[in-house]
């Protein structure tokens, strides 16, 4: 569908298109970390990075052509630009070392802790105010991380430990892309894309692994479904509100669950269950909060691509 398309589609419609990209554009994530799980298991981090990153330049490099080179050079506060790329690769690095080792549903668990992450730092960083109400979600939210995480000398992990650090950076990105707002989409993805493509291949240098020609294209296509999964959710939060589509994220986590029990047999214990039930709630509290009291804004939605 067209942008020129949907504006000649009755309101409704307009919606239904909005809440249908949402959904396909959250399994495309599941698809993405699902297929970034796999790869892990035989090919270094820094690997899957680089050639993750070349595939996503099938679908920007157009994009790229479309709107010129300058709007790449020409960026507003030229110093979160920098960090945002930093912390943008740190999330999706840590993703990938943390899927390696745990499954799929409890490494998404952490990630769908981010709305809770975002609302906290929000009223420091972004001097946004936070009722008591959210502040209390907050906190079981955090309780629901708690327990999820397991924190025992014998059960706390690395693997652990690196999706809470993923998570955070996934969080401060978004936090910064608020600040980075009038910074259009192509060049946001295309900075962070290039940031991911670099690191990845410094860490690449000192792993390598000669993959087959299976192994190069799903590799690339890991990068051509995540680019793929953000544009239709950023296309998304333009056809339909964002407090109506925000609630849609924590269908990763279902799909987190079907494609971990599918692909890698990994069932959720009764634990991870109920520390992912509390966040799931608190995020919805404070979703509906944020639309109360602040009218939601469309960066409260995931849109980074892991």
């Amino acid at each position: 569908m067209t942008f020129r398309q949907a504006i000649a589609l009755p309101k409704g419609n307009l919606v239904l298109a909005g809440v249908l990209l949402m959904l396909l554009g959250d399994f495309m994530f599941a698809l993405n970390d699902a297929m970034g799980k796999w790869l892990v298991t035989s090919f270094s981090v820094g690997q899957v990075l680089f050639i993750r990153s070349v595939g996503a330049f099938i679908i920007l490099g157009p994009m790229i052509a479309k709107q010129g080179v300058a709007p790449l050079t020409r960026v507003e506060r030229p110093g979160l630009q920098v960090l945002r790329v930093v912390l943008a690769t740190a999330d999706t690095g840590f993703f990938y070392a943390a899927v390696a080792y745990l499954p799929l549903a409890d490494v998404m668990t952490f990630y769908m802790a981010g709305p809770i992450y975002i609302a906290a730092l929000s009223h420091f960083f972004l001097g946004e105010k936070v009722g008591w109400r959210r502040w209390i979600a907050i906190v079981l939210g955090f309780c629901g991380v708690v327990i999820a995480l397991r924190p025992s000398t014998a059960s706390l992990s690395w693997p652990s430990l690196f999706a809470i650090v993923g998570s955070l950076s996934f969080s401060v990105t978004l936090i910064l892309s608020r600040k980075l707002r009038a910074t259009n989409d192509t060049t946001l993805v295309t900075w962070q894309t290039v940031g991911a493509l670099i690191v990845g291949g410094v860490l690449a240098v000192a792993d390598w692994r000669a993959p087959s020609a299976l192994d190069w294209s799903a590799m690339l296509l890991l990068g051509v479904v995540s680019c793929a999964a953000h544009l239709m959710i950023t296309r998304a939060l333009k056809l339909a509100p964002a407090s109506l589509l925000a609630p849609l994220q924590y269908t990763l986590l279902l799909w987190a669950i079907v494609m971990g029990i599918a692909f890698f047999g990994d069932y959720p214990d009764a634990q991870g269950l109920i520390g992912s039930a509390i966040i799931v709630v608190a995020g919805l509290f404070i979703f509906h909060r944020q639309k109360v009291v602040d009218k939601a804004e469309p960066e409260t939605v995931p849109t980074s691509v892991h």
